[in-house]
């Protein structure tokens, strides 16, 4: 199956931190692959800007060694290659001062749509912000792209807010998570609102709970500092997987469009119950296996900062009162593994004699990774004669078995990017999400800071802690197994 390319818009856009690990690793590369597809049209230009005091050819150098060291050689011809890499220019740039901005306007275009991608440390959001509008370099038409962390806490995400919107309209700025834009996300929503299957379903009648992990194998790594002082809860629970639940558990909005979308999010958001202390749980990783501790990654014997969470949401509203949300996702797990399942209630009546052992019911599996794709597990009448013995099976569409091999599974960024040229917000957070997902987040993470309990141990490549089994355990639950 070939994918249809749909090429956007001619355009300027401009990489502030282009020489950075963000940008060489996954920015880059990801449009090289689209115009290789040939979605990037004539006469796009890519201008990359960094303290670095280097001239085009230089910037060439260092983004064509990066596309390199990051690409398969079958995903990056030759010819390909050198034709990408004349898109880019280089303009050197300070930040918080005022060289390189009149060089920046003058090499930009009227008649193209501008974007400024802000590859760098969100404490410069508001002074290139300033700069762009100061200078004269940003239009009313301009787009800028923002990536996270947006804020430490609500008042510091608000500070954020009010920094950009002094100098951007909310319809210009694109607050961008990679999650949402990874394939099975967006097939989440066509599940539910493209097939009369499972809409009517999708409620506290039929679905019993819902599990969505996030888990990782590695550990904090090169990012102990950052780490130490973000932890599990604001590293991934309040965007990332605030995100897949919002997704999961959002009313249909009236149209695919991007604020109706982002209405219902905001409304899941809004409905979340407060959390027990009694339903989260706060975990370190142990040395273990030839690798260091939690300790000894961040250099802090006293850390308190968790690197696993598991917590029990609900969600007071209709559809899913009476439903519970069991979220959980850290470091140095048994996998490497994102995924959602919506486990469904057993039929109201059983008829049939001795069921199966272990019978696990109905469930949907949607895989964010690895291996992009959809499981339904049904309860089917095993094979052979002698009376009516009941089994599981697992229907399983992986993306590349079932759209063909040879189909290329656009990164998250690549398609990211692409909807900013288009102008499509469908799959970026707006301001008043992220502030209210930090007032959610806020009163949990203070009750912690208080508290000054210590996040209980769990063993390298396990599930994580004890008690968080049993945060399910208590319910007559289980958590469905990383990596199954």
């Amino acid at each position: 199956m070939v994918a249809r390319v749909i090429p956007v818009s001619t355009f300027d856009l401009v990489i502030f931190g282009a020489t950075g690990d963000l940008a060489r690793r996954k920015i880059l590369p990801g449009l090289f692959l689209r115009f290789k597809s040939g979605q990037m049209p004539e006469g796009a230009r890519i201008i990359g800007s960094a303290r670095s005091n280097f001239d085009s050819a230089e910037f060439r150098k260092v983004i064509g060694a990066a596309l390199t060291e990051f690409l398969d050689e079958e995903h990056r011809p030759a010819d390909m290659l050198t034709a990408f890499l004349d898109r880019l220019e280089y303009v050197h740039i300070d930040a918080t001062g005022d060289t390189g901005w009149d060089t920046l306007k003058g090499i930009l275009r009227d008649d193209v749509i501008r974007t400024f991608y802000l590859s760098v440390s969100p404490s410069l959001f508001g002074a290139i912000a300033e700069r762009l509008s100061t200078h004269g370099v940003a239009t009313p038409e301009s787009r800028i792209v923002v990536e996270k962390p947006f804020g430490h806490d609500l008042a510091s995400a608000q500070a954020l807010n009010t920094d950009l919107l002094r100098h951007f309209s909310e319809h210009q700025i694109y607050r961008i998570d990679h999650y949402l834009g990874k394939e099975t996300v967006q097939n989440l929503m066509a599940l539910r609102f493209a097939n009369s299957l499972f809409e009517p379903l999708w409620n506290s009648t039929h679905i019993d709970h819902v599990q969505i992990t996030v888990a990782e194998s590695l550990g904090v790594g090169g990012r102990g500092g950052y780490y130490d002082q973000s932890g599990a809860m604001r590293d991934m629970v309040q965007n990332h997987l605030m995100q897949l639940l919002c997704l999961t558990a959002m009313e249909p909005p009236s149209k695919f469009a991007s604020n109706s979308v982002r209405d219902e999010k905001v409304k899941v958001i809004e409905a979340l119950d407060p959390v027990k202390s009694e339903d989260v749980v706060r975990g370190q990783y142990r040395a273990g296996r030839d690798a260091p501790s939690y300790f000894e990654d961040v250099e802090n014997d006293d850390s308190r900062t968790e690197s696993f969470i598991a917590m029990k949401l609900k969600i007071a509203n209709w559809r899913w009162a009476g439903t519970p949300f069991y979220l959980r996702t850290g470091k140095r797990l048994r996998d490497r593994v994102s995924e959602i399942t919506v486990v469904f209630r057993d039929p109201p009546h059983m008829i049939f004699p001795n069921p199966m052992e272990g019978r696990k019911g109905n469930a949907l599996i949607i895989r964010l990774q690895p291996d992009e794709g959809i499981t339904l597990r049904t309860t089917i009448k095993e094979p052979g004669p002698g009376g009516m013995r009941l089994t599981e099976v697992d229907m399983d569409m992986t993306f590349a078995n079932a759209l063909g091999s040879d189909l290329h599974t656009q990164d998250a960024y690549e398609r990211l990017i692409m909807d900013v040229i288009r102008g499509d917000q469908t799959l970026f957070m707006r301001g008043d999400e992220v502030e209210a997902a930090w007032s959610w987040a806020d009163p949990l993470i203070a009750n912690w800071q208080e508290s000054g309990k210590r996040p209980v141990p769990y063993d390298v490549g396990s599930s994580g802690p004890e008690e968080a089994l049993m945060l399910l355990h208590r319910d007559g639950r289980r958590w469905r197994p990383i990596g199954a």
